[in-house]
């Protein structure tokens, strides 16, 4: 792609609004902390200290809208404390340009290696520098600078003791994520009613996941409709392909199909209940409709084989939803719910039931334990080539250029410029281009319309911390809704609090906006000279994605081949790493859309050709984990030697990957080929293989390996371009059904 196609993409991106869910209440309670706060600073200490702290309560509020699974009032303390410690430092230098500036580079580089902990921790990082970078502005002594960090500290307890005390939706993102998982499982089994090859993406169950890795006091709280329902939605997913499927299940066509359908759309309505249950906190409501389906003895008179096992496993799932998402509601709803529960699990006695899976408890560590973590993640990313350690790089030297620009500048108020800077960078290449672009539009908007309120109105104290508070009041309010209308309100909050505290108001739309023009620049042309590019790890994350499948779908064959001495363990972590890898291939390939880059031996044609392969193969051995055999079944030899070349070929092929050639598959292709030779000889003998379910799931994943060898061979294509990730040529187009 062009750089200017790059630029147009990524500034259309950048000042975009979406239409999101408002939280008023939280937005509300946000501006009343900031607004307490500023209150109890004006009584007590004036303007200039009321303005700081008012940066600690602002900051802390926004701290906690982060994406993240700890509770509220820690981020809101982290962020606050934080916030304090570098304010006071920066005063502590603030007046020896040399000292502040080395201050400025160490505690940029730290910021930008924070992103090693995650997103979460990056921002309120960048954020502490951005705001350091105005707060020492403001007229103190080093005696009183102690007092300013204080009440900065003093915001975010006021901030977190809110939470507590006015708490809205307890454990509201983690009821979220559960009933997203659970949402997104009814969806699928709806349109595998229609399509028996659809899609499923797997971020819903790996966010739900993430949002269930509780710390030992969390765990003790949880409420108690949160503590298994996710386990049983990661056990869904494959009975339901595996229902759905033609090719190892039952026809395309005829009285079978149809009462596939039913069942699919009859779980479809049962699991969107519990997800709503839960979402609510309330009791589950179940379709009367649906559970009778489910009940119908007709299952057992028409299908047969994997779909019968599958059938059954699924109605014993089923009732386990229904029995763990059952919330606060009356005594006749609890007993409908629980009768019916029982009742579909009755149903399914008489059957084998599902396999006993290892139970993976996430764990998140306390927020003392997390420190070393946190460092150990940040020293590994002090390697040469590390896309983190050139965001930290960056960001320090932009920083301080910016600070020298904008002291050199004769328009005063030089912070715009790095502040404006240290805010739009991001270790990725299109966040940072479109954050530089909503942010300069963000900066004309909010500052023009503050600077014209304040020529209007020419505001006191009072009237300018009134004002400061509402524009926080619509930044929380709306900052979900897009990046530039958080500028808008930021802009607009920081000129009317600068004002109150004694700032001039003489300093024009043009100055404010040349300097927030020169960080965004800043920003743009350091990410030109010293890039991290994703578009030529592409192979490399690909590689990744194909050794973890492989190893996935080795541990499930594996099971056939010996399972009265295997637990179900390897078999879950195998799944989860291909998950992780298979995310951060479409994390990179989304990166790498709109990035000025030449193709570097992966065109998008190939890139489309091997996820859909890889997604192909995952689902075949998803098939098969459908209906992993219990300890007393009968081994099947042949499945070990299988799983062996899978496991050889597939780390094999990985590095062919990375090294620019197509991988080759002749050695499990041959294990196939004496698998079948054996089942051959061995027709009409009591040694015949007693269910060909398994070899049949084999078949299906050396046919999209030699698919994906295909497809990598189809050779760069530098003339065809993205189309977004929704258009023709995009990732999704022919994403397939992953894991």
């Amino acid at each position: 792609m062009s750089w200017l196609r790059a630029l147009k993409e990524t500034a259309r991106s950048g000042l975009s609004i979406e239409r999101r869910r408002l939280e008023p209440l939280i937005a509300i309670r946000g501006a009343a902390g900031l607004a307490l706060v500023i209150g109890v600073a004006l009584a007590f200490f004036g303007p200039v200290v009321a303005a700081s702290s008012a940066f600690g309560a602002f900051q802390a509020a926004i701290a906690t809208f982060q994406r993240s699974w700890r509770p509220r009032p820690v981020l809101a303390l982290v962020s606050g404390a934080s916030l304090a410690v570098s304010t006071f430092l920066g005063y502590l230098t603030g007046s020896r340009t040399l000292l502040f500036l080395a201050l400025l580079v160490l505690w940029t580089f730290v910021a930008g290696l924070s992103w090693a902990a995650g997103p979460t921790a990056g921002i309120i990082a960048a954020s502490n520098v951005a705001i350091m970078l105005v707060t020492v502005t403001l007229p103190t002594s080093i005696a009183n600078s102690a007092v300013h960090a204080g009440m900065i500290l003093f915001g975010g307890l006021v901030q977190a003791a809110l939470i507590v005390l006015f708490p809205v939706r307890r454990w509201g993102v983690q009821r979220d994520a559960l009933a997203d998982a659970l949402a997104a499982e009814a969806d699928y089994a709806r349109r595998l009613r229609h399509d028996p090859l659809a899609p499923f993406d797997p971020v819903p169950l790996m966010t739900a996941r993430s949002a269930a890795a509780l710390t030992a006091r969390q765990a003790r709280r949880r409420p108690p409709e949160l503590r298994g329902p996710r386990g049983i939605a990661e056990r869904i997913r494959p009975v339901l392909a595996s229902l759905a499927d033609p090719s190892l299940g039952v026809p395309a066509e005829g009285p079978e199909r149809e009462r596939v359908r039913e069942l699919l759309a009859a779980t479809g309505s049962m699991l969107d209940s519990a997800a709503r249950a839960i979402r609510h906190g309330g009791p589950v409501e179940l379709n009367p409709s649906a559970v009778a389906v489910l009940r119908t003895p007709d299952t057992g008179t028409l299908l047969t084989g994997p779909p019968l096992r599958a059938a059954d496993r699924l109605a014993v799932l089923l009732s386990d939803v229904i029995e763990t998402a059952e919330g606060e509601g009356t005594k006749e709803q609890d007993d409908k719910a629980v009768e019916a529960a029982e009742e579909l699990k009755a149903r399914a006695d008489h059957r084998p039931a599902a396999p006993h899976r290892h139970r993976h408890r996430p764990h998140r560590p306390s927020l003392l334990r997390l420190i070393p973590v946190v460092a150990k993640a940040m020293r590994a990313e002090l390697r040469p080539g590390s896309p983190i350690l050139r965001h930290a790089v960056r960001i320090s030297v932009v920083a301080a250029v910016g600070y020298l620009i904008g002291t050199a500048l004769p328009f005063g108020h030089g912070y715009w410029a790095p502040m404006a800077a240290v805010m739009s960078m991001r270790p990725e290449f299109t966040q940072t281009y479109e954050r530089s672009t909503a942010r300069f539009g963000g900066t004309i908007v909010g500052v023009s319309a503050a600077t014209g309120i304040v020529q209007l109105t020419h505001p006191g104290v009072t009237t300018a911390a009134v004002l400061a508070v509402l524009c926080a009041l619509l930044m929380y309010l709306l900052m979900r809704t897009g990046y530039v209308v958080g500028q808008c309100c930021v802009s607009a909050y920081v000129v009317f609090l600068l004002g109150m505290a004694g700032d001039d108001w003489s300093q024009t739309v043009l100055e404010r906006v040349v300097l927030t023009l020169a960080g965004g620049l800043l920003a743009m042309v350091s990410y030109a000279v010293y890039p991290a590019w994703e578009t030529p790890r592409l192979r490399g994350r690909l590689g990744d994605w194909l050794k973890a499948d492989g190893r996935y779908a080795a541990a499930v064959v594996e099971q056939y081949a010996d399972p009265a001495e295997r637990g179900h363990g390897d078999v879950r972590s195998a799944l989860l790493d291909t998950r992780e890898a298979r995310v951060a291939w479409q994390e990179a390939l989304d990166a790498a859309q709109y990035e000025p880059v030449r193709n570097r031996g992966l065109s998008r044609a190939a890139a489309d050709d091997t996820q859909h392969a890889l997604a192909q193969f995952g689902r075949a051995a998803m098939l098969l984990e459908a209906h992993l055999p219990d300890g007393g079944a009968t081994p099947v030899p042949n499945a070990g030697r299988l799983a062996a070349a899978l496991r050889r070929c597939t780390e094999q092929g990985a590095k062919a990957v990375r090294e620019r050639r197509v991988p080759d598959w002749t050695e499990a292709r041959e294990a196939l080929a004496e698998w079948d030779a054996r089942v051959r000889a061995a027709e009409g003998t009591d040694r015949a293989e007693p269910d060909p379910f398994v070899r049949e799931g084999a078949h299906l994943l050396l046919d999209a390996l030699e698919e994906f060898s295909q497809g990598l061979d189809g050779g760069p294509d530098t003339t065809r371009e993205p189309d977004g990730p929704n258009g023709p040529n995009g990732p999704n187009e022919r994403s397939g059904t992953a894991r």
